[in-house]
């Protein structure tokens, strides 16, 4: 099954009006996203006909009026109550399994920020008086440092990419020399351009475009965005389009990035890709093994070079310009330690 089929099963289930603010109000996103809200607002409706509207036993059977009932107080209730709780499925052979599910701040922020999406698309388009869940805050998070890959590690991950026949045996060797260039084309296009790795799957061929040495990807919201190319990134996707050429049983036609069976690449295989050059060099650290980390890598790298945070932002795809700043929060830290290293901690040096 598809995901957009996928998603329309859900969506069968939920009432009409999650319907149209998925599939009519809240454009622009992936179908993942999508996908991740739905599941989120069902949640939430469940919670609400288990501790408010008992005489609800289905979630589609919800309306508007119920939602206008729905006070602040209840949405505080409902963060509460999503830091464990319980939910019961059918099993494939008939069973009822309870399962327990816990929350971080993160993922109940997650599930708020869905719930908040709904309220606000109701009250925008007339449907409920107010919009209680302005009342209700989030859940403050602890920032957590993630680092960008150091020289080294980059350069490791790079010569076990381009000369994996050192590395690499057996059926691991067979897979690497099939998938080297392309895997080459998509490590250096997200190393040397800092795109999203789901911008990066979804290119198609026809978005790249060698007379102006650029390609064009859909950012988070739906606009578009011209990225222009360093000449290795250039000079790596060029050989694997040419190479892509000769492969026979492409099923996707258009997809740029082909998966052995034909298909676009997904994110997961991207990252599985990724983390297998990884481990063959010795990076471990989860943050590192994941795309993001080459994406951080970048941006880094820029800043490390004086690029001017604002143009930084703008490679980058941010709208809020705050979001680079956690990146130059890590760039800035090699500066720091720079500092601290020199400093005479005993007054010594200054006094001779």
């Amino acid at each position: 099954m598809s995901k957009h089929s996928y998603l329309q099963d859900f969506l069968t289930n939920l009432p009409d009006f999650v319907f149209d603010y998925i599939e009519i109000y809240y454009t622009g996103e992936s179908i993942n996203t999508q996908i991740g809200y739905c599941i989120d607002l069902r949640i939430f409706l469940e919670y609400l006909s288990k501790f408010k509207f008992r005489e609800i036993k289905s979630t589609e059977d919800f309306t508007c009026d119920h939602m206008a009932k729905v006070r602040a107080e209840d949405i505080i209730r409902f963060k509460a109550y999503l830091r464990e709780y319980q939910s019961t499925y059918i099993s494939p052979d008939g069973r009822e399994i309870t399962r327990t599910r816990k929350n971080s701040s993160y993922g109940i922020n997650r599930k708020l920020s869905a719930v908040r999406g709904l309220f606000s698309y109701l009250y925008k388009t007339d449907q409920i008086p107010e919009n209680v869940t302005d009342k209700v805050d989030m859940n403050k998070l602890h920032q957590k440092i993630k680092k960008p890959l150091t020289t080294q590690e980059t350069l490791r991950l790079l010569d076990v990419i381009y000369n994996g026949e050192k590395t690499f045996t057996g059926r691991y060797l067979t897979e690497y020399k099939r998938t080297r260039q392309r895997d080459i084309a998509i490590l250096i296009s997200y190393l040397g351009t800092g795109v999203r790795v789901s911008e990066l799957v979804n290119l198609n061929v026809q978005d790249v475009c060698f007379d102006t040495s650029s390609f064009i990807v859909t950012r988070k919201g739906g606009d578009e965005q011209e990225i222009f190319m360093p000449v290795q990134v250039e000079n790596e996707l060029y050989s694997y389009i040419k190479e892509r050429g000769e492969l026979k049983d492409i099923k996707d036609k258009d997809a740029l990035f082909i998966s052995r069976q034909g298909k676009r690449m997904t994110v997961s295989s991207v990252e599985k890709m990724l983390k297998k050059y990884c481990t063959a060099v010795g990076i471990i650290d989860p943050d590192k093994t994941r795309p993001h980390a080459l994406r951080r890598t970048f941006a880094c790298r820029l800043l490390e070079d004086g690029v001017d945070i604002k143009m930084v932002a703008e490679l980058m795809g941010h709208k809020n310009i705050e979001v680079t700043h956690k990146y130059y929060a890590q760039y800035n830290s090699a500066a720091k330690r720079e500092v601290m290293r020199n400093i005479d901690v005993t007054g010594i040096n200054a006094n001779q």
